[in-house]
């Protein structure tokens, strides 16, 4: 097993490249079920979640693989996915459990096959994340499903029908795998409270180059006429909103002036306005965005996760770490899930100031953080402890970064070229 080693103190400058969105890759790959063409893919992250995907797709019958590089430095990995044929429909729990997006083939199989065994999914350990609008929203559009044995069982033997579906509280996942699902249904689908996330608008425009017809993606009522089949395509996944906020918050922690080659201002608005309060510099340029933080301080502002354009649950603990650091007190509140202050006992083990009280965390700003061994808990606490370190004083050791793995692509590669002190090495070096 892997440990990430950090000497802090250090200031970052240069350029990062900006890799394909992971959220945005997982659910296009399972939406190559919906044709028995060829769907191929750019841009897409090499990371151990995409891994998992497409180890969960083989055995279902889709090939995939690994097409000639864009010629561009930054464009990421081409992956070919065709599902000629579906040979088997069930989703097993011995992948399902590493992630919990193997669930978006639920729809996919739903609609193409007319019949799926998914199990219920695992992933990073941040609370419950029922898939109770996932199946009610099936059972709406015509589908008999069971739940038995710790698998979703899933049969509409005449086929998927429109149906409007009103969510009790915005999904992501749910709203992908119904969208991806209605693509192939009869008539007309509504999605009423729709998730408006980039990594949603990415999978219908996505499904829109197959040749779905699908409207209003970005707001919050989706509307999708279903097609007798889908075809092949050639997409680009968009750069990666988390990995962006990530590096942004890692330049804001430690000063510095560092340009996000590919990032989208659009994509993490309410971050760039948090850290314009905080004191830290977001301004676009020709190839992406350049974060500066050349002097001052770092200001305590509050902050409250909310589904986009509001602020990110999956840049919470980053922004965390930037406020232990910060002059002042922030409050920072998680209306997402629950569990999510996994990493509060290692960044206090730092040295961190932090009281939890149930779903929001008082950050009061101490001058510096120390460095010390610490242990990751899941993927987007693990990169917070990678923030902190880069700000502490001495030496931090990250151990269980497997988690990072599953996220960001070339992490240490990434910020070493801007001058961090940061390698990584065995857990018995």
């Amino acid at each position: 097993m892997d440990k990430i080693i950090i000497r802090g103190g250090k200031s970052l400058s240069g350029v990062i490249p900006i890799s394909g969105a992971k959220n945005a890759a997982l659910p296009i790959m399972a939406a190559s079920i919906l044709t028995d063409q060829t769907l191929a893919l750019s841009n897409v992250p090499h990371l151990a979640d995409i891994t998992t995907m497409a180890n969960l797709l083989r055995p279902m019958g889709v090939e995939i693989g690994v097409g000639a590089r864009v010629n561009d430095p930054h464009g990421g990995h081409v992956l070919e996915l065709t599902a000629r044929e579906i040979s088997d429909t069930t989703a097993p729990y011995d992948l399902v459990r590493k992630m919990r997006a193997s669930v978006f083939v639920l729809g996919p199989l739903l609609a193409r096959c007319r019949e799926a065994k998914v199990s219920l999914p695992g992933g990073c350990a941040i609370g419950a994340r029922p898939v109770d609008l996932h199946c009610h929203g099936l059972e709406q559009m015509g589908a008999e499903i069971d739940l038995d044995g710790g698998y979703i069982n899933a049969k509409a033997p005449g086929g998927l029908h429109g149906a409007k579906i009103v969510f009790p509280k915005v999904s992501v996942g749910a709203t992908e795998n119904l969208m991806m699902a209605a693509t192939l249904a009869k008539g007309e689908t509504q999605l009423i409270n729709a998730a408006a996330e980039p990594e949603v608008v990415d999978l219908a425009n996505c499904l829109n180059a197959m040749g779905a017809d699908v409207e209003g993606a970005g707001t919050n009522i989706i509307t999708i006429h279903g097609k007798p089949s889908l075809h092949g395509a050639s997409y680009r996944i968009i750069p990666d909103r988390i990995e962006t906020g990530t590096y942004a918050i890692a330049v804001a922690v430690t000063g510095g002036r560092v340009e996000l080659i590919g990032a989208r201002l659009d994509h993490i608005s309410s971050l760039a306005e948090t850290l314009g309060r905080a004191g830290v510099d977001v301004t676009e340029t020709s190839e992406g965005l350049m974060i500066s933080r050349m002097n001052g301080h770092i200001k305590g502002v509050d902050i409250m996760t909310e589904p986009f354009p509001g602020f990110p649950t999956d840049l919470q603990a980053q922004a965390m770490s930037l406020m232990t650091v910060a002059e002042g007190a922030a409050m920072i509140t998680e209306t997402i899930f629950e569990n999510r202050f996994m990493h509060v006992p290692e960044l206090a083990r730092m040295g961190a100031n932090i009281t939890v009280h149930h779903g929001s965390a008082l950050v009061r700003g101490v001058d510096r953080l120390r460095g010390a061994p610490v242990m990751a808990t899941d993927l987007r606490a693990s990169v917070s402890l990678v923030v902190a370190a880069l700000a502490a004083e001495g030496e931090t050791t990250i151990s269980r970064v497997y988690h990072l793995d599953r996220g960001y692509e070339r992490l240490e590669e990434k910020l070493a070229a801007c001058g961090a002190d940061i390698k990584r090495a065995r857990e018995s070096d």
